[in-house]
């Protein structure tokens, strides 16, 4: 199988991720079963799990870096991507190249033929890059494997591992449609990632969700962890990463006790050197240009406090696109408190992007904006209005910071 081969079949299949998934679509049955006919390459890692509102990815990071620091070869299993689909599985920082996705594919692929002689829904495209990046992992022998939920959590492909500590960053309101519509709801369906007897570490959580995770803790005998409350410098800006770097160190200190190796040393380096790129990522400074992925409420509120704290003296615009599962007129109303002009637009042809039009009907009053076809039409007109003193910041979605990321990287 070549690597544009590997590619139809794997992009042939159902993706949630550009259209939403109902609530009976989410199911581990399947997972299982097509990873029993790969030889259950998950029983064969050391595994992270992290689940979360916000704050997944940057603490998946974060531990990722640290463990490189102390020298041991890491696994990262995170979703979405900013712009190729094989940044989500990488090891020690290195996505998987164009020829071990063709290989693992023609390796995946029968399985797949298999599992669709019996009745019943086909594997999706997010169950076979879980599948892809178990088998990878194993191929390159990482020492521990660190994977991101994809969605929720208790129905999501990754939850059939088996791992030796799980996190819960945060919980906030999104993909309601799937998890539910109150934060106890939303709570229970994050929770199905805690295992019987195996750490969990809690973020800081409403009180609310935080009943409900800690009454599945206790059914599963799984011991409860808060985060460390030292955190040394780290190189990811915001007091929310600060929040989710307490995460990483609580999850850290398992991994000690599990018998890894991991000097105050490399815990201080891991954290000072980490990077995760659109992630209220600083692209340049005169003026201030920001990338970042904001797509939640509670993703918005952190961005909109932590550009606070910038020395921006100049006009402030946002490029915003975003996708239509989301609490976008709240999100819209968090950030009209700081932007002073929006340039809304659409990423790609996307059926879950909300049209820029509609987006300016959600504004509050009096919010200055301009609709634009394209996200680099929107961009351009954005940036090139700037003066020093300014500000742009491109967010609202992580498909148009992908989209964007190269025209932003551009140096002038």
């Amino acid at each position: 199988m070549t690597y544009d081969e590997a590619i139809r079949f794997w992009f042939g299949r159902i993706n949630f991720e550009t259209r939403s998934a109902l609530p009976g679509d989410l199911k581990l049955e399947r997972m299982r079963a097509l990873l029993h006919l790969l030889g259950d390459p998950h029983q064969r890692l050391r595994i992270v799990h992290i689940a979360g509102t916000k704050g997944k990815g940057s603490t998946a990071a974060m531990i990722g870096s640290v463990l490189n620091a102390a020298g041991y070869r890491v696994g990262l299993f995170t979703s979405p991507h900013l712009e190729h689909v094989e940044e989500r599985v990488a090891v020690d920082g290195v996505p998987i190249s164009h020829a071990e996705v063709a290989e693992i594919m023609a390796r995946i692929a029968p399985a797949i033929e298999e599992l669709e002689r019996t009745p019943g829904p086909t594997a999706t495209f997010f169950e076979i890059i879980t599948a892809m990046g178990f088998l990878h992992f194993v191929q390159r022998r990482v020492d521990v494997a660190i994977v991101e939920v994809g969605l929720g959590g208790r129905f999501d492909s990754t939850n059939v591992c088996d791992p030796l500590v799980s996190i819960i960053t945060s919980i906030g309101f999104d993909h309601m449609q799937q998890l539910g519509n109150t934060l106890k709801e939303i709570a229970f369906q994050k929770a199905g990632i805690i295992k019987a007897g195996v750490p969990v570490v809690l973020g800081e959580l409403p009180e609310a969700a935080k009943t409900v995770i800690e009454r599945v803790a206790i059914q599963e005998s799984a011991p409860i962890l808060s985060p460390v409350a030292e955190v040394p410098e780290i190189g990811l800006r915001g007091e929310h990463q600060r929040r989710n770097a307490g995460c990483a160190l609580a999850a850290l200190n398992v991994l000690r006790v599990r018998g890894l190796h991991l000097p105050d040393r490399a815990v201080r380096q891991g954290l000072l050197n980490v990077r995760w790129p659109g992630r209220i990522e600083i692209v340049s400074a005169q003026p201030f240009v920001i990338l970042d992925t904001a797509h939640n409420v509670p993703s918005a509120e952190a961005l909109v406090k932590t550009l606070s704290a910038l020395p921006v003296t100049g006009f402030k615009r946002i490029v915003f696109a975003v996708s239509n599962d989301k609490q976008y007129p709240e999100m819209l109303a968090i950030l009209a408190g700081y932007f002073d002009e929006f340039h809304l637009t659409r990423y790609g042809n996307n059926p879950r992007c909300v049209p820029p039009e509609r987006l300016a009907e959600c504004l509050p009053a009096g919010a200055k904006f301009r609709i634009h076809a394209s996200s680099a039409e929107a961009w351009h007109a954005a940036r090139g209005n700037c003066e020093s003193t300014d500000l742009v910041c491109v967010t609202g979605s992580v498909f148009l910071a992908g989209e964007l990321q190269p025209l932003l990287r551009i140096r002038e």
